[in-house]
């Protein structure tokens, strides 16, 4: 049994966590330095983006998680470090200070940064809040979910208990989203925290099938991060027996790493820049998982669908049109669509021709602030959820001004 708690990344035994502001953002109200600290050197894997343009903290960190372990992780907001020629020199700079400050060796500090690409990002302002920083360590889960927003409406956490080798672990997470989500590998910033006893290999494995299904089923606006980067340590504090290869506990841990990453994925969706919906579309019945994956995600990101539920518009022909562009082996005349809410079920599709419907129930199913996009593919045994949002005026004013 999965049962959700509060605590996020410090609800597992051994993690404490804050964030404060320390100067890289000029709004003095936004914090913008977090850090993530074990007790305990963890067993860590990481996933990151598949863009070929990398922020130099992912080059850091992938080279801190050759050996498989991490103790902390230090994250700024308000500048990327992306294209900068000190990049892995500033990045390496940080996880100095971690160790200065905290005493935690350098080389087991994971770095990550989001914001603007293409700025110097100077260690004075870091070094400057690090004290507050390291002092303030503790239940600051919320804090440092604050520290790596952006131009996040609300912060993103969430943790869960579940059982695995007798014992009760604990897993949670933090993320950042918005913009620039469309990732092949991992979400914008992810930072999950779990106790549970597991080894490098299986905590790699573990993450790496977890995001076909998840943060690779997720789209904003099409856009890969030069910046995404997803990572995990597993304290081993809970004290059940380390798994180290398939079985009932590695699934178990499974279970309960996807219950965290499809939460946060609602979340990211729901909070993506200037969304006002949550769009979830799920295909079954289609000839392989693959199948469903390639199309579920093709609908949500299309924009003229996107557009069309910012508009609370019933135009489902919109859904057709993804599913055939998509590249999946589909049989059109057997696709049957749904647009579903609390408000009712609104069937418009059947067999690839379209259903008589009400207009007036349609704009009341389209106007909730979280729409199910139901399209049933066949008799085949492929199913994929995918999650998105709407596209509205309010994304293009954000991005319009973004740098200035």
């Amino acid at each position: 049994m999965i049962k959700k708690i509060p605590g996020g990344v410090c609800a597992p035994k051994g993690f404490r966590a804050n964030g404060v502001h320390c100067g890289i953002r000029k709004n003095k109200e936004k914090k913008d330095l977090a850090l993530i600290v074990s007790d305990v050197r963890c067993a860590a894997a990481g996933v990151y983006t598949t863009n070929l343009v990398k922020g130099a903290p992912i080059l850091v960190t992938k080279a801190h998680l050759a050996d498989g372990h991490a103790r902390a992780v230090i994250v700024n907001s308000g500048n990327a470090n992306t294209c900068n020629a000190d990049g892995i020199e500033i990045a390496e700079g940080m996880c100095a200070l971690v160790e200065r400050f905290a005493g935690i060796p350098a080389v087991d500090v994971l770095v990550a940064s989001t914001g603007v690409i293409g700025q110097k990002l100077s260690l004075e302002p870091i070094e400057g809040g690090m004290e507050a920083l390291v002092k303030g360590l503790g239940d600051g889960s919320s804090a440092a979910a604050e520290a790596i927003m952006t131009t996040d409406t609300y912060k993103k956490e969430v943790s869960f208990a579940f059982e695995a080798g007798g014992k009760t672990c604990r897993i949670g997470a933090i993320a950042k989203g918005v913009g620039m989500i469309c990732p092949n590998m991992a979400t914008m910033l992810c930072f999950v925290t779990t106790d549970a006893a597991i080894s490098p290999e299986m905590l790699q494995r573990a993450l790496s099938e977890d995001v076909k299904t998840s943060f690779n089923m997720l789209s904003v606006d099409r856009d890969t991060s030069t910046n995404d980067t997803l990572c995990i340590m597993a304290s081993g504090l809970a004290g059940n027996r380390e798994i180290t290869a398939a079985g009932a506990d590695y699934n178990a841990f499974k279970r309960a790493l996807h219950k965290v990453t499809v939460a946060l994925c609602r979340m990211l969706a729901a909070d993506g820049e200037g969304a006002t919906k949550l769009l979830e579309c799920t295909v079954k019945g289609a000839r392989t998982r693959k199948d469903a994956r390639i199309a579920a995600k093709a609908v949500v990101c299309s924009d003229l669908l996107k557009a069309a539920m910012f508009g609370a518009d019933a135009n489902w022909g919109r859904v057709l049109c993804a599913l055939g562009y998509s590249g999946a082996n589909l049989d059109i005349d057997k696709i049957d669509v749904d647009f579903r809410s609390k408000a009712g079920i609104l069937p418009v599709c059947r067999e690839g021709a379209g259903v008589e419907f009400s207009e007036e129930f349609a704009k009341k199913v389209l106007s909730e602030k979280e729409i199910d996009i139901d399209v049933r593919a066949g008799d085949g045994r492929g199913s994929a959820t995918a999650w998105g949002c709407d596209l509205t005026y309010d994304y293009v004013k954000i991005n319009g001004d973004y740098r200035t």
